[in-house]
């Protein structure tokens, strides 16, 4: 045989083989694409299902705790209604002990809180004390029980969106109705639960409106409308955007429904309790990770599946296959390596998130503390003016004048509504708001602080001068706050002249371009500008005072868009400066227009 016979057979060969190897490629590929397809669909269905059965099951699970919680509070009401000392409290109207024996129940029963009405609705008995005295005639929960003899389930919606849940009863005696017991239950517990899972859970009543959601801007709403609305959040940081960032890349099965454009599965449950309903849109993140990780293993063993193909057909390819395994080991040992760094970093990253959370929790321990700190602080003068009216009362009642002593239990209860408004202040120190500012006469204001200091002004010999413009001096203000203003300055007057032989405090009201108060002693001065205004700083005594007082202070008068001010006076003593941006006449009447324009 010639040399070109056997070059053409060679070549011959050659062509034939390079056909067979497209020809097992071409299969090799068609049949990868299958199986991937054909497995894709086959676990997705299968997964889907499972995520499915969960989900149900875990929304039984809820509406279950759900009705059990509301059965367990509903005999409540009927137990206390009974209860011969609640009976016999209402009979005798001797509320002393009610409110120990409430809070007695709740620490024993576990129910959110109980309220004892009398037969006018005024509240005489709580487990929250700051609800003494407050009047539910018109409230729901009132009105159906006392129309019933049976224990009434009633549903509130509060300001800040959340509803209330109480089951109420009419207490009877000699067969005549004396009041009605009010308990509370505590859903939102299962609420903040649901919100720490994926799942949009909510509940909704059986006119469809929504009850609980782990989706606040949904309560209140029905439920098709809370679900039409369009997601007004700009982060992906609420449990509905946490549920559907996941879902994009799902397209084998048919959604139940769409949530702001996005397909997720709807679970429904009907449950047992006045045809409630509970609904939960779940994620498909699990089936799509699973899905991905069982697709990987398949992919790889067609990849090893058509490598050892590829090693038999490309024998010549040997000793490139060889320099390849060396490479593949280095990058194996790569691997390995930077597999350790990972770890080493995600353990880092752990301890980084321990230590953040350690600081979060500090921080909050340290805010709650300045808040007890400021409680305490603001209530000392009330507290204190209180025991002072008390004594003289005893003394009056002593001396067979109860006219003057009604006069002073009065004041003491003047007082204590005023010690319930400071601390609605307090809660919202920390909040920039202007929600009760009124037009307020200055002149009034410093008039009411001084009343309020008046048991202290009495203990010691002080001379107080006063130059207070005969017109009104309005601002736009806080009456109740700047009365806290004045007040504090007041007292650091009086501690500031404790050692001064003949103290003197001098009040100064002037108008200009702005509102001024000038507080003057001569007392000793301040010794340190710098710091007078920080939270915590004092000079006096360890259980004298805190620090807060002047912190308070700067920051009302900040609220109010005016400035604290301090400075030594030039004969010595200290003086303080309020001002104020002052509510002209014409302001008012431009204001009025304004307000009339807009209508």
């Amino acid at each position: 045989m010639s040399d070109k016979t056997k070059q053409k057979s060679r070549l011959d060969r050659l062509q034939g083989g390079s056909i067979w190897v497209k020809v097992i490629v071409a299969v090799l590929i068609v049949f990868a694409i299958g199986m991937v397809l054909v497995t894709n669909r086959w676990m997705t269905e299968r997964f889907t299902e499972t995520t499915r059965n969960k989900a149900e099951l875990r929304l039984a699970l809820y509406s279950g705790n759900v009705v059990s919680e509301l059965q367990r509070t509903s005999v409540v009401p009927l137990l206390l209604s009974r209860d011969p000392a609640i009976s016999e409290a209402l009979i005798k109207g001797d509320f002393s002990r009610t409110t120990q024996r409430l809070v007695q129940v709740q620490a024993d029963i576990g129910v959110a809180s109980i309220l004892l009405l009398d037969n006018t609705g005024r509240t005489v008995g709580a487990t929250n004390r700051n609800l003494l005295g407050t009047n539910y005639r018109n409230a729901d929960f009132y009105v159906a029980a006392a129309r019933s003899s049976d224990t009434v389930f009633s549903t509130a919606q509060r300001d800040g969106g959340g509803f209330e849940f109480t089951y109420s009863q009419q207490i009877l005696a000699e067969g005549k109705p004396m009041g009605v017991i009010v308990v509370a239950v505590d859903l939102m517990k299962f609420e903040r639960a649901w919100a720490a899972l994926q799942d949009v859970v909510l509940v909704s009543d059986s006119q469809g409106k929504v009850i609980l959601s782990t989706e606040p801007r949904w309560r209140g709403q029905p439920l098709e409308q809370a679900i039409a609305a369009p997601d007004s959040s700009s982060a992906l940081n609420t449990a509905l955007n946490r549920a559907l960032s996941v879902t994009s890349d799902l397209t084998q099965n048919r959604p139940d429904t769409y949530l702001s454009g996005v397909a997720v599965l709807r679970t429904d449950n009907r449950m047992t309790f006045r045809g409630w309903r509970m609904a939960s849109f779940t994620a498909y993140d699990s089936v799509r990770e699973r899905v991905n990780g069982i697709l990987a293993l398949e992919i790889m063993g067609l990849a090893i599946l058509a490598a050892m193909t590829f090693y038999l057909l490309s024998r010549r390819a040997w000793s490139e296959t060889l320099s390849f395994r060396r490479e593949s080991l280095e990058l194996r040992q790569l691997n390995a390596r930077l597999q350790r760094e990972i770890a080493e970093r995600e353990k880092v990253q752990k301890d980084l998130a321990v230590a953040e959370q350690t600081l979060a929790q500090s921080s909050k321990l340290a805010a709650l503390g300045e808040m007890s700190a400021a409680v305490s602080h603001e209530l000392n003068q009330p507290l204190a003016a209180m025991k002072t009216y008390l004594a003289g009362a005893r003394l009056l009642l002593q001396r067979k004048r109860p006219e003057e002593a009604l006069s002073s239990f009065q004041r003491i209860d003047d007082l204590i509504d005023r010690m319930g408004a400071i601390t609605r202040q307090l809660k919202s120190y920390a909040r920039k708001g202007g929600e009760a500012f009124e037009p307020v006469d200055l002149r009034i204001c410093l008039s009411s602080a001084l009343a309020m200091m008046e048991p202290q002004l009495k203990l010691r010999v002080v001379k107080i001068t006063r130059s207070i413009p005969r017109q009104p001096l309005m601002v736009m203000a806080d009456r109740l706050r700047l009365e806290q203003v004045m007040i504090n300055l007041l007292r650091n007057a009086l501690d500031a002249t404790k050692d001064v032989k003949e103290p003197q405090i001098d009040l100064m009201l002037a108008s200009g371009d702005m509102a001024v108060l000038n507080v003057r002693d001569n007392g000793h001065g301040i010794a340190d500008l710098v710091n007078l205004f920080e939270p915590f700083y004092t000079t006096k005594k360890a259980g004298e005072g805190i620090g807060l007082g002047l912190a308070i202070s700067s920051g009302i008068v900040t609220d109010l868009g005016g400035r604290l001010t301090a400075r030594n006076g030039e004969t010595g003593g200290a003086v303080f400066e309020m001002q104020l941006p002052i509510l002209r006449a014409e302001t008012a009447e431009d204001r009025d227009q304004n307000v009339k324009a807009a209508e």
